[in-house]
């Protein structure tokens, strides 16, 4: 592994600024990548604007003899989406990784979640995957490679109290991973989610005195690894958080059949449904989607041949 690295690749890192995407910049640069260091330099909570924290690290990474500039577009219209990648066409040719690190966040209850507030992280998170990641997608089917890595988190997959909207945009994330990844597996493209944890401007307010170490450089080897061309998988998520390096994947009980279920029979045998000791995963590519309902089907056609009755 020591091996690896970036050398003729060209790489857009949103939110680069600060945090876990200057550390994803730092590191790519370090290894021979070019850098758009896509950065407004707003608050956590999207108000202002500076252009300081994207130059800064631009700065660094000439310093440190890499090659880098910035931007601060916002991913959170189409045009800035369009702008950010227009940025990278212009001064380096291509694009061959899109990191999407960009975020914001709006904290309140869910009965008093404003709709500014809900859309506000929306329109950064999971609209920005696709006002950049289109335009970008596009430029990688058309040259036949690319590597691209969403920004999940924990919260969407188990949801997180005060922040409805945080949650919701990280949860359909996923599901934009999963048909970038299905849409880009003939033409070269892989595309995974990272579900990092890490000590940052939007971890203000929590009371983190007890955590271990958790600093965005833990994470950046594995967002690096994601972006690299050795990355063996496509529509999977990956968590790091304090060290600890996992797969996170959905998965289904092995379920019953009969075909003459009622609100009784569904009662009496919700238990037998839930049972997850044998669960059943079909990863997304290469057709999940159809393995599972291929999997229903077998099920039906089984218990059919043998009048109804429950199958495991």
């Amino acid at each position: 592994m020591a091996g690896l690295n970036f050398k003729n690749r060209v790489a857009i890192i949103t939110g680069a600024g600060r945090g876990l995407g200057r550390a994803y910049a730092l590191l790519l640069a370090q290894k021979g990548a070019r850098l758009v260091i896509n950065d407004p330099g707003f608050a956590p909570n999207g108000a202002g604007g500076d252009a300081g924290p994207a130059e800064e690290v631009v700065r660094e990474i000439h310093q440190a003899g890499g090659e880098a500039l910035a931007c601060t577009d916002t991913v959170a219209t189409p045009e800035g989406g369009k702008a950010i990648v227009e940025i990278a066409l212009k001064n380096f040719g291509k694009i061959d990784i899109l990191i999407h690190n960009a975020g914001n966040t709006r904290h309140a209850a869910f009965r008093e979640m404003t709709n500014a507030d809900f859309d506000a992280v929306l329109d950064v998170h999971l609209r920005g995957a696709f006002h950049v990641g289109q335009p970008a997608f596009a430029h990688m089917a058309d040259a036949g490679y690319g590597r691209i890595v969403l920004t999940g988190s924990i919260a969407g997959l188990y949801g997180e109290a005060k922040v409805v909207n945080y949650s919701v945009a990280k949860a359909g994330l996923i599901g934009l991973c999963n048909v970038m990844a299905l849409d880009g597996a003939d033409k070269g493209i892989r595309c995974n989610v990272i579900l990092p944890a890490a000590l940052t401007r939007l971890a203000e307010g929590r009371d983190t005195s007890a955590y271990p170490p958790m600093g965005p450089e833990m994470v950046a080897p594995v967002v690096a690894w994601l972006a690299h061309e050795s990355c063996s998988i496509s529509g999977e998520m990956l968590i790091s958080a304090a060290g600890r390096l996992a797969r996170a994947y959905v998965a289904e009980t092995s379920g019953l059949y009969r075909s003459d279920w009622t609100m009784e029979s569904i009662n009496e045998q919700i238990e037998h449904i839930r049972e997850s000791a044998a669960p059943v995963v079909f990863p997304v590519l290469p057709h999940g989607f159809n393995d599972h309902l291929g999997y229903a089907f077998a099920m039906a056609r089984q218990g059919g041949s043998r009048g109804g009755g429950d199958v495991n």
